[in-house]
């Protein structure tokens, strides 16, 4: 916060304590045409809001399958959750990055370079936990209620989406929160994907402000940004820190 705020904005002239106070770091960030910061902030939020939203509702939908409906391959297939979050994300980049070539090859859109490309490799890489959190916190809920709902003629699209989203509302704003804050601060998959200065994240964009013979006359820049960046993330725990205790306290005793 100091370097931030310290009006010489540069690495050697950092101390613990701002010798002065100006947002001349904060004017410079905004008005750099080279590092679009606003750009960047743009992309994170969409990112990270999209790919939330997306991971919460197919993690929903999973989490309601197995939970609720009884099945073959049913115990196989959450085992299998279980067992692939054991091996490390890193062995899938280089055929995430082949495959999505040839996708952009015959989609563009979601090809390599594009936001949503990126948001598509998160959505499938936030399912194993989200399911088994999300499943916990449905087994609270009394099987009597769908029971009745399919008394009175509720299809099971009638009942997840009417009945029992409602119900589990806390633990569905606490995947969102817990996938929205690792999306936003994302920065490997990012790095590899996003390689245009006007598509990048703000992880992407922040750390490539700290290369090159200019890292030091851009420390203050780079310090303002990152400040700047807990601003979503904060106000996320400020305004849902209710649900957010309750959805973690419940949906993991089950």
């Amino acid at each position: 916060m100091s370097a931030a705020f310290n009006p010489a904005g540069t690495l050697s002239s950092t101390g613990l304590l701002p010798s002065g106070f100006s947002l001349d770091n904060f004017t410079a960030l905004f008005t750099d045409e080279s590092h679009p910061f606003v750009t960047w902030y743009k992309n994170a939020l969409i990112i990270a809001f999209v790919g939330s939203t997306l991971c919460v509702f197919i993690g929903a939908c999973a989490a309601f399958a197995v939970s609720r409906l009884r099945f073959k391959g049913r115990r196989a297939m959450l085992l299998a959750l279980l067992l692939l979050q054991m091996f490390p994300a890193l062995l899938a980049f280089v055929g995430l990055y082949i495959t999505f070539t040839k996708i952009g090859e015959v989609l563009p859109l979601f090809g390599l370079n594009t936001l949503w490309g990126l948001i598509l490799v998160y959505m499938g890489g936030a399912m194993g936990s989200n399911v088994w959190l999300l499943k916990g916190y449905f087994d609270t809920v009394p099987k009597e209620l769908d029971e009745a709902a399919h008394v009175d003629g509720a299809s099971h699209a009638r009942v997840f989406f009417s009945l029992t989203l409602p119900l589990v509302r806390p633990i569905l704003v606490t995947v969102f929160m817990v996938t929205f804050v690792g999306l936003f601060g994302e920065f490997l998959l990012a790095s590899i994907f996003l390689t245009d200065v006007s598509k990048q994240t703000l992880g992407v964009g922040l750390y490539g402000m700290t290369f090159g013979q200019q890292r030091n006359a851009l420390f203050g820049q780079f310090a303002a940004g990152a400040l700047l960046c807990s601003l979503p993330i904060m106000g996320l725990y400020l305004a849902f820190q209710k649900q957010l205790i309750g959805g973690l306290t419940s949906g993991s005793v089950k």
